[in-house]
């Protein structure tokens, strides 16, 4: 199996996965020394999907492919017919773009190059599984660390919007099941948290898990686009809207991750637990 994306979020994941169930698995990476931390006995491959031949090599004898598309739009057409050419089946890490619910239904072009990708893949008669989370718990990390850290503050708009926000752990263990058991082609799974909680709600779990004060300060769209992390500052508009989108209902909640894995999906409680010592202040050096 070829994973993509395997020095990533979730692709990393995905190996560890595979790997502790035994199954042979091939890392695509663009560099081979960012390969170092996989681990040991998977074969590591380097290839770029902005290069499509140079995915060749490291298609050969594979039968599916983890595909987290990376990379910019215009050499998608081009792998996915060397994808088809080899391989039996996709599972694609897509996002819930189709879900009838307006946290999902904003403009967003990750969504319009995630549709466009889906269409190739069924365009070539491939099998495919198409792998649709939500908000990642780990964003948590990403936006509001180091703000907790430094003063205990966190400085953000639409605190009453509600997402459910999927460990990545679970994200992960879903993949790998799709791609080593049989009766996944064709499936299309929208992987969300067992819980809706507003983004207010999100900082307070941290915070009692913490066992210390975090405040939730409300601030204006314009004041968030001033301020926001720069890992932020392309997706600003679009996550705005769609907070603002979902004020006064209920995030969209599956039971998709319990479906596939035979256990609950993890919460958000249990995530911030594994993770608290990354929203603690690092220890002060010795006066």
């Amino acid at each position: 199996m070829l994973v993509t994306g395997a020095t990533g979020r979730i692709g990393r994941a995905v190996v560890d996965q595979l790997t502790e169930a035994g199954v042979p698995v091939r890392a695509l990476v663009r560099r081979s020394e960012s390969a170092a931390t996989l681990p040991a006995g998977v074969d590591v491959v380097t290839g770029d999907l902005t290069v499509p031949e140079s995915l060749d090599a490291a298609l050969i004898g594979v039968s599916t492919v983890f595909l987290v598309w990376t990379a910019p739009p215009p050499t998608a057409a081009a792998v996915i017919d060397r994808l088809a050419a080899e391989a039996q089946r996709v599972v694609y890490l897509s996002a819930p773009h189709r879900t009838p619910h307006p946290f999902f239904q904003q403009p967003n072009p990750m969504a319009a190059l995630h549709a466009e990708i889906e269409r190739l893949i069924a365009a070539t008669g491939l099998e495919s599984t198409i792998i649709r989370p939500g908000m990642f718990a780990s964003n948590a990390l990403f936006w509001w660390a180091a703000s907790i850290r430094d003063d205990g503050l966190v400085r953000w708009p639409y605190g009453a919007a509600e997402t459910a926000p999927v460990d990545d752990r679970d994200v992960a263990a879903v993949i790998a099941r799709t791609l080593y058991e049989d009766g996944h082609a064709g499936g299309d799974y929208v992987l969300t948290g067992p819980e809706s909680l507003s983004q207010a709600e999100q900082v307070a779990i941290i915070s009692a898990v913490l066992g210390r004060p975090v405040t939730f300060e409300e601030v204006s769209p314009d004041d968030f686009r001033r301020q926001a992390p720069e890992a932020l500052h392309s997706a600003a508009n679009m996550l705005l809207a769609a907070w603002q989108a979902t004020m006064g209902q209920p995030a969209y909640v599956t039971s998709a991750v319990s479906d596939q894995l035979g256990r609950p999906a993890r919460t958000f409680r249990q995530w911030v637990t594994d993770h608290a010592t990354a929203f603690s202040a690092p220890p002060q050096p010795a006066s």
